[in-house]
């Protein structure tokens, strides 16, 4: 389905693992409330983002870790993911359009995301610049603790998803946000059914960057083809 491939490109990717987590101590002040009102603080003069990221995909079932690693810049709908290794690729989203440059293929897939815009702003914006209001509207909010990511003091955040779509991919979420600017310093997305699970690890964060609309200008050499995945599988 179109719909749950977008969605996988885009959260998915929203290597340490839960091994470079500290211990967790209890949550002491932080209450759900006190934690979205630092987000919706955060949230009025967050405006870009640039990080590398490393992502590791766990399959359950038998035993498999992968890894990727490259950088990352967001911008209000806007996100630029560079895939370094161990496979070239470029994860390009701008407003409703999401690009998927292969190079190996020498293959771009275009996706129109439509109607399922909204779910994918949900991934897009989940941590970054999204308030503390707009995140008590879309999920059930729970404080774990705090626990130490690398050398970032955080506060680890569970997160239900009330749609039955988003429900429909991922059983929970779990955030670590950086209490030095409410950040995530790590993401876990839990996949329904199959025990499997995504973790992704922030480093060399930087807040409000400079940030260009020609970075989000999709580019791909002479001669890429060019695939649009929905007009072979139907309507999404």
């Amino acid at each position: 389905m179109i719909a749950k491939r977008i969605a996988a490109i885009l959260a998915a990717w929203m290597a340490c693992g839960l091994a470079g987590v500290g211990a967790r101590t209890n949550h002491g002040t932080w209450t759900v409330e006190s934690v979205l009102a630092r987000l919706d603080e955060a949230s009025k003069t967050f405006h870009s983002l640039s990080a590398d990221v490393e992502r590791t995909k766990v399959t359950v079932v038998v035993n498999d870790q992968s890894t990727e690693t490259g950088t990352i810049v967001v911008r209000a709908d806007k996100m630029l993911l560079d895939i370094k290794a161990p496979d070239k690729r470029t994860i390009l989203r701008t407003g409703d359009m999401v690009y998927v440059y292969t190079p190996g293929l020498n293959r771009v897939e275009e996706y129109n995301l439509g109607k399922n815009r909204t779910l994918a702003d949900q991934y897009l914006q989940l941590g970054f610049g999204m308030s503390g209001n707009e995140l008590r509207k879309s999920y059930l909010v729970t404080i774990v603790g705090e626990a130490t990511v690398g050398d970032k003091k955080t506060v680890e955040v569970e997160l239900t998803p009330k749609s039955e779509r988003v429900r429909q991919q991922f059983s929970k979420i779990e955030i670590w946000l950086d209490e030095a600017n409410w950040l995530p310093a790590q993401q876990r997305f839990d996949e329904t059914g199959s025990g499997d699970y995504v973790v992704i690890h922030y480093t060399n964060v930087a807040l409000n960057p400079e940030v260009s609309d020609s970075q989000f200008k999709p580019r791909w050499p002479k001669g890429t083809e060019r695939v649009k995945p929905q007009q072979l599988s139907g309507s999404m």
